[in-house]
């Protein structure tokens, strides 16, 4: 990578910026150039496409999206740290990379990005489910992204590809599948990480549907699948008290018995819920 880009390594880079990672920003830098091109390809042909990108680091990730073709890639760093690396990135490829120091959770991307747009980012620990599930329930469907390619920690990845009765089965699970196609592309081990995290870690790619699978109220859909899995040991007729008047004869008519447990519920059950607990 650094012969194609003409950059240096990215220990070098590391060494050079004095950028150790920080615990405080769920901070694990990627070293290996070949590691995160492999990524940057798994977010598909980025030939006329824009790329948002959260907490860049030194840049390993940018730069394979940048080398793949990306027509732009938008990094939002919240480490000012990181900054005079990027603008080393920028430089070699002028007019393609835009970067915003920032926070992620604060920051519109359809105010510096243009469709088609692509989302590929090696989150940060501490907010990448928060983000996930950002850009899951818009307000509006289709969203402004065609595909996420997101690291998370292998638990996490495993969470949002479950399947109905496994014990990773919740509420990413069904955020995801109701609106989304998703699967683990690739996994990594901890030393592949400077520094090692205590976990294994995981590449899922999710691609957004043209609509919905089944009709539903978001907002709602996200209140009945919260409060669903907030309380998964229980009986669902327990666990979502208060949510509507007669709920075990809306649960029996969205073809849930109110003695389930929300893990055996699958999507075109909880989407029916939402539809009668909305129609109080």
């Amino acid at each position: 990578m650094a012969a194609i880009d003409g950059l240096p390594p990215l220990r070098e880079v590391i060494a050079t910026h004095g950028l150790a990672a920080k615990k405080s920003l769920g901070q694990n830098f990627l070293l290996d150039l070949n590691l995160t091109a492999k990524i940057a390809r798994q977010a598909g042909d980025l030939e006329g496409c824009d790329v948002l990108e959260v907490g860049p680091g030194p840049g390993g990730l940018t730069r394979g999206l940048l080398a793949e073709g990306a027509r732009k890639v938008l990094a939002i760093e919240k480490d000012a740290r990181c900054l005079p690396a990027l603008a080393e990135i920028g430089a070699q490829y002028p007019g393609r990379l835009q970067v915003i120091e920032g926070d992620a959770l604060e920051i519109d991307p359809l105010e510096h990005l243009t469709p088609p747009i692509r989302v590929a980012s090696n989150l940060p620990y501490n907010v990448g489910t928060e983000l996930l599930v950002r850009w899951l329930t818009p307000p509006e469907w289709p969203p402004f992204w065609e595909s996420l390619t997101l690291m998370f920690q292998r638990e996490v990845a495993e969470r949002i590809v479950a399947q109905p009765g496994s014990k990773a089965y919740g509420r990413l699970a069904l955020l995801v599948s109701w609106r989304a196609e998703a699967r683990i592309a690739l996994s990594l081990p901890p030393e592949a990480f400077t520094p090692p995290p205590k976990v294994s870690s995981a590449v899922v790619h999710v691609t957004a549907l043209p609509e919905p699978r089944y009709p539903a109220d978001p907002k709602v859909l996200e209140r009945v699948v919260a409060k669903a899995f907030n309380q998964r040991r229980k009986m669902l007729r327990a666990a979502l008290k208060g949510l509507a008047p007669d709920l075990e004869d809306r649960l029996l008519a969205s073809g849930i018995k109110p003695t389930d447990r929300a893990e055996t519920v699958t999507l075109e059950q909880f989407c029916a819920l939402a539809r009668n607990v909305a129609a109080v």
